[in-house]
């Protein structure tokens, strides 16, 4: 039968377990495979969280054991161990003691080698040599000091031997020729004389409309005067003569 807890002694374990430790937001920073600078981060040593006797703790003080190295694993993002303790942890209380007394250093050990042969991906010469020397040691220890400071002292090794981007040479724009600052301005062609204008060259029509009715006028009149004038005097000498 599965061990059980009461939900008021779960709520109690969830305020038991430690949160992760803040020393990694205080560590220097760090170079990440693209050799930008990124947080350091530190993986837990999950023999340190192991504080009491597994052989005779009580049946509530392991299983808080279980949960604080599960939450280190989670916070680590272990593959292996987070689900072999979930999976101790749905079983009894004498099965997770033993997995906890035996075998959880096996699967956390496995759980790191997995995360140094991860950092191999894209690496440099310098970070291959120091993950395969840690592969080769095959202790939790190695894996530790590998990930913790060897694979970013190795990267910095690597970003630093990488040759400095050539930068590109940009073409120079050619200047455009600028308009001359003196414009030659055309002259204005001059008005041309009009037709009807008197004394405009090439001759102009003859005088019409107003003035030339004035003079007709002035012309009738003299013609009727002189008409007028023959006709009296020609009476008055019929006159005389008789």
């Amino acid at each position: 039968m599965r061990w059980k807890l009461p939900a008021g002694v779960l709520m109690a374990l969830a305020f038991l377990i430690p949160a992760v430790p803040a020393t990694a937001q205080t560590e220097p920073p760090v170079l990440n495979e693209a050799c930008q600078t990124v947080e350091r981060k530190v993986y837990t040593d999950i023999r340190e969280l192991v504080t009491i006797d597994l052989d005779t703790a009580t049946n509530v003080e392991v299983r808080v054991l279980a949960n604080q190295i599960l939450a280190a694993a989670n916070a680590d993002s272990l593959p292996v161990l987070p689900d072999a303790i979930q999976e101790h942890l749905d079983g009894t209380a004498d099965e997770l003691r033993a997995f906890l007394k035996a075998d959880v250093q096996n699967a956390w050990s496995t759980a790191l080698r997995v995360t140094v042969v991860r950092t191999l991906t894209g690496a440099g010469a310098n970070v291959k040599a120091a993950a395969q020397k840690a592969l080769d040691e095959g202790t939790v220890d190695a894996y530790l000091a590998y990930l913790n400071n060897g694979l970013y002292a190795a990267r910095a090794l690597d970003c630093a031997s990488q040759p400095a981007p050539t930068p590109t040479a940009q073409p120079v724009p050619t200047p455009s020729a600028t308009p001359s600052a003196t414009t030659t301005i055309a002259p204005a062609p001059a008005p041309s004389a009009s037709l009807g204008a008197p004394g405009g060259e090439g001759g102009g029509l003859p005088v019409t409309g107003a003035n030339t009715a004035a003079v007709a006028g002035i012309g009738g009149a003299l013609l009727l005067l002189g008409g007028a004038g023959y006709l009296i005097g020609r009476r008055r000498r019929s006159r005389f003569v008789a």
